[in-house]
């Protein structure tokens, strides 16, 4: 199965990998996908299985979307390229990069976690627990996902955001996909990653928001401890969905970031 994508800037430019988060898609990452392109980089930003307009593909597991990202990585010959995630885009990247060392060429890492002692937020929670996470997703509309996420958003989600993310629930299979892949998520096999993301030796930016509910800003602070030279960059009154939230800010941290660092630049922290 192939996956949808979103993809901007030369063929020929440093390649440029975005892995969208829950419940989210490529669409995502629109005003960073432009940004990119016009500094010569060539963009490109999947669907995962079951999000946006890929198809979903059953079981739904984290283990599995792993598998995807490498077969889209090679149909695509990406074959170096600095990686972008959030949410579970970066539960998902950031384990095939710990795989595939070799195919990455700096980290941007935003809203997530990768440890081996992690926990679950409440929403997680729910999802992951028989019956509750059945009766979560099935019972949702598009009003009341659209209320959902403009609860965690100062800003709320706009139209067009809300058409693109509500595909994710648009079909009892890709629901029930959401519940395998929450299911799927047991942190314990991360014990097997320890160390790889510093063993990768590639420039790092964490992004994240100040006021993230989902992924606590602490798990950012974490990641720098252990990714020695990777630099921080917290916003300040911004929450967990913070490339719609601020995508002025967001594009010009990812973006600067590359611009210099791929050339060479000291770690750093900041807050904006």
């Amino acid at each position: 199965m192939s996956l949808a994508y979103r993809s901007a800037g030369p063929a020929d430019g440093p390649p440029v990998l975005l892995l969208h988060g829950y419940p989210e898609s490529s669409y995502m990452w629109r005003h960073l996908l432009d940004a990119l392109a016009a500094s010569g980089y060539r963009a490109v930003a999947p669907d995962l299985a079951g999000f946006g307009d890929s198809a979903v593909d059953r079981p739904g597991t984290w283990e599995r979307h792993v598998q995807a990202l490498e077969r889209f990585r090679a149909d695509h010959a990406l074959e170096r390229a600095a990686l972008v995630v959030h949410d579970w885009g970066g539960l998902i990247g950031l384990r095939w990069a710990a795989e595939h060392p070799d195919a990455v060429s700096a980290l941007v890492i935003s809203a997530t976690g990768f440890f081996p002692d992690g926990r679950w937020h409440g929403m997680a929670q729910a999802l992951r627990k028989p019956g509750t996470g059945e009766s979560l997703v099935n019972g949702l509309t598009r009003d009341s996902f659209v209320a959902l996420m403009d609860s965690t958003m100062p800003g709320g989600l706009s139209p067009d955001s809300a058409t693109e993310y509500w595909k994710a629930f648009s079909d009892e299979d890709r629901r029930a996909a959401h519940l395998e892949l929450y299911r799927s998520g047991d942190f314990a096999v991360l014990e097997r990653y320890e160390g790889a993301l510093a063993g990768l030796g590639v420039p790092t930016l964490l992004l994240w928001g100040e006021e993230d509910a989902f992924a606590p800003v602490a798990g950012a602070y974490r990641f720098q401890r252990e990714i020695p030279g990777s630099e921080l960059i917290v916003l300040e009154g911004i929450g967990h969905f913070l490339f719609d939230e601020a995508p002025e800010a967001t594009t010009g941290a990812v973006v600067g970031f590359l611009e210099r660092v791929l050339a060479g630049g000291p770690g750093a922290s900041a807050r904006v």
